[in-house]
């Protein structure tokens, strides 16, 4: 089994691909955490407990004392590396869920109360979470006031990582206000650990940031009601000399959309708790008595083998048990993307030369992006008035999807479904729809507000006007946007004492969206897109098993971003496409094969006015095309190994590697020219040491253990920001 419970010891063990997690329950009916880390036996570790960092700690409640002192006594909360850490009872440290009762007591008491094993995981009410996988349910509660915690892990015998939520509940007779309710608490016995974090902004997503732990709490979070450009809500734990091939690494990312945090913080005691969930800025919950809270899910990868088997944890567990399975495997659509062609301005026959300007290439797919709807000529209004412009396209969108049918290639649409623009229909006659506090000038982004979508309502009205296009016409690929952040949390639906609960129900009411338009439409492949890469989370590819990775499509920024966001998401949920030069972004120029061989490290495509293609062109893209079938199959379910670091050096490189260890390929990257530079070897990771691989590129067949000890000497093209690429066949 992969849960088994010791009597004799009281202790759980949970053993998953290459790790065991195990607690006790104490003497005290303390849920006490024992180990984390690689596959051990089921011995008795309680000897590893241990009393440090004593600070005059108050006792557990009921504890009796001799003369009022028992001094060496480990009979603190604080002593005991937690499961869950509650506050009020002499535990200082972050406190994982915090509660106001009516007459205003803070504290709970969460005690063993028993457990269940599942043998199939259960799925969370209003939320996205992982499938499948073996369930302990762990049930704790506070025997003075009723209140109640069920803690949730689920293992995989297929992906190193663990599952962890918890559902609060009141089992009391009077209201509890949750004023804190994270998903986790874990604790490492020892602080010598970097903190990684992948910080951004528009364009520049998932930049990764590597800084040393310390006494006291480094944290991370969002406030902006969506998991955020700035940061996401991804933390990893690297042991101090970790490196991306080996070393003690533990990695944590939330199945959440909306605000959150995550802690790591340094106790006096040299151990690293780890917590977070739900952001608690701005947060309340009313839990009426017999309610209960379930909390985001946290997926938690423990890796020996440094930061890429962590990655490649997040990757096998995304791609087995997240995804939807409709598509996780399904070869992507190969785009063309009307915006960089043609922005606003557009018509019927100037979209036919664009997809014209691709017949024949293998690109499959022409997606219509923003414009085509109500009267938008610019991002400032429109947005809600889900009708066809036909000044625009005349007889609405059966001509242009005929003419992109009969070239072979299938027709999708952008949609921005979760905002309203003030100069719309919409907003003239559903001012209220928008989110926007009484009394106060509105704060639009981008020009727009967003749907209140904590109303049922206003969900109605977005899922009606959404399907109603993709019922009445033959759309298979969607583009879904997000382009603004709340700014003013209020809703007209909420009660003034539920106005704090704003940001998870709008969290619930984006997830309701997605099930009635995404799952209501199973034959359309649906593409995620924030403002580019602003709500690339678990739990929107939950639903989208693609996601627009950046609006910046030039190939040297893509190749940090692209590392960034390998940390956590596999290759296959990223989109990256190949745009125009000079760069509509940054006005850099790079070669089509560099762009190409950049693109081809995810859901490829193209962003460029091809109505102006010559055959020449014509013939780059069809082989482009071809170049990334070759390699399309490791993109979907391939092992990646990061050979360069972009934020390190001049560098940049990825390697796909076959589960079967049977074919390889090779992206390697170089951003700059140099006159008489150094000697550079390429690294190649993940083949079998045994195995005899021939290399085409470079007509060479070696052993797998000599490609990766000397690696490969590249001759890159002299130019600035060249790329090579190397494919390995099993012989």
């Amino acid at each position: 089994m992969a849960i088994t419970y010791q009597e004799s010891t009281k202790t759980f063990f949970l053993d998953g691909k290459g790790l065991t997690y195990a607690f006790c329950v104490n003497d005290f009916d303390y849920l006490e955490h024992l180990y984390f880390g690689k596959t051990i036996g089921h011995d008795d570790i309680r000897y590893v407990r241990g009393c440090g960092g004593t600070d005059n700690n108050p006792k557990i409640p009921g504890v009796k004392m001799e003369n009022g002192y028992n001094y060496g006594a480990i009979d603190c909360y604080q002593y005991f590396a937690p499961e869950i850490v509650f506050s009020g009872t002499g535990d200082y440290r972050e406190p994982a869920v915090q509660i106001r009762t009516e007459q205003g007591d803070r504290i709970s008491d969460l005690l063993y109360e028993g457990y269940e094993i599942l043998p199939q995981k259960p799925g969370i009410n209003g939320m996205p979470s992982m499938r499948d996988g073996e369930t302990l349910v762990v049930h704790l509660k506070d025997r003075v006031n009723g209140f109640g915690c069920d803690l949730y892990y689920t293992v995989y015998d297929d992906a190193g990582v663990i599952a962890r939520r918890a559902v609060y509940s009141n089992g009391g007779a009077g209201t509890v206000m949750l004023n804190r309710a994270y998903s986790f608490s874990v604790a490492l016995p020892e602080i010598d650990y970097d903190v990684l974090t992948l910080h951004g902004a528009w364009a520049a997503e998932r930049h990764v940031q590597r800084i040393p732990a310390h006494y006291g709490v480094v944290s991370i979070d969002s406030k902006r009601t969506t998991s955020s450009a700035s940061l996401n809500p991804f933390m990893a734990l690297v042991k101090k000399g970790a490196t991306e091939d080996a070393g003690d690494v533990y990695g944590v990312n939330l199945i959440y959309s909306s605000s959150f945090v995550l802690k790591a913080e340094g106790l006096n005691d040299d151990r690293l708790l780890l917590t977070g969930g739900i952001n608690d800025f701005d947060f309340t919950w009313k839990l009426l008595p017999g309610a209960y809270f379930e909390t985001p899910e946290v997926v938690i990868s423990y890796s020996s083998d440094g930061i890429g088997g962590m990655s490649r944890n997040f990757h096998d567990a995304y791609r087995n048990h997240l995804i939807n399975p409709r598509y996780v495997g399904k070869k992507r659509p190969i785009v063309i993307n009307s915006w960089e062609s043609a922005y606003f301005n557009f018509n019927t026959e100037r979209l036919k030369q664009i997809v014209d300007g691709v017949a024949g290439t293998g690109v499959d797919t022409f997606v219509l992006d923003d414009g085509w709807y109500g009267n938008r000529n610019s991002e400032f209004s429109s947005l809600g008035d889900w009708w066809v412009d036909e000044k625009k396209l005349p007889g609405g969108l059966g001509e242009i999807i005929a003419h992109v049918n009969s070239r072979g290639m299938k027709f999708g649409l952008w949609f921005e479904p979760e905002m309203i623009s003030p100069d719309s229909d919409l907003f003239r006659t559903h001012p209220d729809y928008a989110i926007m506090a009484p009394g106060r000038e509105g704060s639009p982004c981008r020009g727009q507000y967003m749907l209140d979508l904590t109303r049922e309502d206003v969900r109605d009205f977005a899922v009606n006007a959404v399907n109603k296009i993709l019922k009445e016409n033959h759309i298979e690929y969607v583009k879904w946007d997000y382009n603004s952040n709340v700014s003013q949390s209020w809703s007209l639906g909420l009660a003034p004492d539920q106005q704090m609960e704003f940001a998870h129900r709008y969290a619930l009411g984006v997830y309701d969206l997605f099930e009635r338009i995404v799952n209501a439409n199973p034959d359309i492949f649906f593409e995620g897109c924030s403002a580019g890469g602003a709500r690339f989370d678990p739990a929107v590819l939950y639903y989208f098993s693609q996601i627009w990775t950046s609006d910046d499509t030039d190939a040297e920024e893509r190749t940090k971003i692209q590392y960034g966001t390998s940390m956590a998401y596999p290759l296959m949920a990223m989109t990256c496409h190949v745009s125009a030069v000079p760069n509509h972004q940054t006005r850099r120029s790079t070669s089509i094969a560099t762009r190409g061989d950049i693109a081809h490290l995810g859901g490829t495509g193209y962003e460029l006015d091809t109505s102006a293609f010559t055959d020449e062109d014509r013939e780059t893209v069809r082989k482009q095309v071809d170049k990334y079938h070759e390699v399309e199959d490791l993109l979907l379910w391939g092992d990646l190994y990061r050979t360069e670091d972009p934020f390190a050096g001049g560098y940049f490189g990825f390697m796909i590697v076959s589960k079967d260890k049977q074919s390889a390929h090779l992206t390697a990257y170089k951003r700059l020219a140099e006159c008489n530079g150094p000697i550079k070897r390429l690294k190649v990771r993940g083949l079998d040491p045994k195995q005899m691989y021939y290399v085409k590129e470079l007509d060479m067949t070696m052993l797998g253990a000599t490609w990766m000890n000397v690696g490969i000497k590249p001759n890159f093209p002299f130019e600035d920001f060249a790329t090579l690429t190397f494919t390995f066949k099993a012989v």
